[in-house]
């Protein structure tokens, strides 16, 4: 798991993670927070966090966790 953890923390992983994080949490604040963004509601801004770190942390990890396992095993 700290190799994940490490992995995850890379330039290349965030920077990849970031982008992904950026489209990802722009659909899900539109979709979750429509009447919010477009003045009916009040905006949570817990809520708009979270549906950016989300995709972020899930991206991160997949990626770490892929880049683990492929060094692991022996390539033909």
């Amino acid at each position: 798991m700290k190799e994940i953890l490490k992995a995850a923390l890379t330039k290349k992983i965030a920077a990849s993670s970031l982008k992904i994080a950026l489209a990802v949490g722009t659909a899900l604040n539109l979709v979750n927070q429509w009447s919010a963004i477009f003045g009916i509601a009040e905006f949570s801004w817990l809520h708009g966090l979270l549906n950016y770190l989300v995709p972020f942390c899930v991206a991160s990890y997949s990626a770490a966790k892929n880049q683990a396992a492929n060094r692991r095993e022996p390539h033909p």
